[in-house]
């Protein structure tokens, strides 16, 4: 099963976190399967790879709770739901 959570980067008291989809069994630092987000909690800046997050959650992928907030603060779902209900 496939996860997006957070990969912890930067140095100490310094931390960024990567969003990258990641299998179920892999350690935090583990092996990626791709990087398709950035989270910097110091400054309050995130970058997100949209398509590739849609993709992934279309295609069975589970966000952590704290990537769902993420994800929910940047209004990711609804961009989701309204391309379901654009192609049904």
């Amino acid at each position: 099963m496939v996860k997006l959570r957070l990969k912890r980067c930067g140095r100490k008291q310094r931390a960024v976190y990567r969003i990258v989809a990641i299998d179920v069994r892999s350690r935090r630092e583990g092996r990626d399967i791709q990087k398709v987000g950035f989270y910097d909690p110091i400054k309050n800046q995130t970058y997100l790879n949209v398509p590739a997050i849609l993709d992934f959650i279309k295609k069975g992928a589970q966000p952590t709770e704290t990537v769902y907030d993420i994800l929910k603060r940047a209004e990711v779902f609804q961009e989701f739901r309204f391309k379901q209900t654009k192609f049904n």
